[in-house]
């Protein structure tokens, strides 16, 4: 089966663990031709997004033919997604499956033409928004997502099998703001690299991590990382926390890259109780994951919350409606206050409940965060 995965709503990032690059692998796996066509949108080396020089192709890390198109002329043609070439691509392809990340770009048009003239071919989207990172100002939410995106949503809805929220708060935003009925609609989550998980979890992984960073038997572990920028400034809270419970056999683990404006505090928070371990590429995240007895997320949710679920390590995550689908019943607890009392008393609770979260994040239904699983579902309909 060939199937195309177009990621012209959205950024596309070589080398990373976004869902965008672990469908496509694990779609590949399955047996199926895949081939990815993407915007120009993606990270320079600090992660900050940036944009590509001009059209690309080439072969990604997987093996998948990767074209990138660039925009057409106008003012607008790159904040509303007007691309060169796209309906060549399309005939070019012929896919059996066409998986769209993210409806947000206007030459959706001419994927729905191609679909009312080719109907044997299976169409699924995807939604990666929701109120904690898009439609955040008027002309945002009520020009933006509910007039224009909203639109595009509307043209593909015809031709689509199923739209995927991948998170709860996301299977609401396609019903509330683009109107697709809520019976075409099903969460399919994000979710943890099946082989690089089989890599860490390994007990001789866990050991040589543990002794580099001169962890000791009875030590208890809790790790920690991502963007510590003006969106995520909470783990400076996280530091004191920790420091505030007056246990030498807890330590915390920190990695991700700091903005300059936190470089000062950050570091002044720093001890050998608290470590920072500086930024890891997304594959050795899952070797700082494997050392953690408890992995803890006080800021906004990322990716790396499905990656730790799927690790099966007990978590502490921030409370926010509309993301409990990482909650197996018992695997996790919540930040809910953002105070170094309230982060304290957590963290408290989580050391003394580890056996029992552990029971609950090794359980079965950990394995619906394993992309395998995931890459099986979405296009089973």
């Amino acid at each position: 089966m060939k199937i195309l995965h177009l990621m012209l709503g959205c950024f596309y990032i070589d080398n990373y663990s976004y869902q965008e690059n672990y469908l496509p692998k694990y779609h590949k796996m399955l047996g199926n031709e895949v081939e990815i066509v993407a915007s120009l949108v993606s990270f320079d080396e600090n992660g900050k997004s940036t944009v590509m020089p001009k059209a690309d192709k080439y072969t990604n890390e997987y093996g998948i033919p990767v074209t990138r198109l660039d925009y057409k002329k106008g003012k607008l043609a790159k904040k509303l997604r007007y691309y060169i070439g796209l309906r060549d691509e399309l005939v070019r392809i012929a896919p059996d499956v066409i998986f769209i990340h993210g409806v947000q770009f206007m030459d959706i048009k001419i994927v729905s033409q191609y679909c009312k003239e080719h109907r044997n071919v299976k169409v699924y989207a995807d939604n990666h928004s929701d109120f904690s990172n898009s439609a955040k100002n008027w002309v945002s939410k009520y020009i933006l997502h509910r007039v224009f995106w909203r639109s595009c949503a509307q043209k593909i809805n015809p031709y689509v099998v199923k739209f995927y929220g991948v998170l709860p708060a996301r299977v609401n935003f396609l019903a509330d703001v683009y109107g697709i009925p809520k019976d075409k609609i099903e969460l399919l989550v994000m979710g943890a690299d099946d082989e690089m998980v089989e890599k860490a979890i390994m007990p001789c992984v866990q050991n040589d991590k543990r002794r580099e960073y001169g962890i000791g038997d009875s030590d208890i572990v809790i790790v920690t990382g991502g963007k510590i920028d003006k969106n995520k400034p909470e783990v400076l809270l996280l530091m004191d926390a920790v420091k505030k419970l007056e246990r030498d056999n807890i330590k915390l683990l920190v990695f991700g890259s700091v903005i300059p404006d936190y470089q000062e505090e950050f570091n002044s928070k720093l001890s050998d109780q608290v470590v920072y371990l500086g930024w890891k590429k997304p594959d050795e995240i899952y070797y700082e994951f494997a050392v953690a007895d408890i992995v803890a997320f006080p800021g906004l949710h990322s990716v790396l919350w499905e990656q730790a679920v799927g690790m099966k390590k007990p978590c502490i995550f921030r409370k926010i409606k509309g993301f409990s689908h990482v909650d197996l019943g018992g695997n996790c607890c919540y930040f809910e206050e953002d105070t170094v009392d309230s982060y304290s008393e957590t963290l408290k609770k989580a050391i003394d409940n580890i056996e029992q979260m552990n029971k609950f994040a090794s359980k079965k239904e950990s394995e619906i965060f394993s992309y395998k699983k995931i890459a099986e579902r979405s296009i089973e309909v």
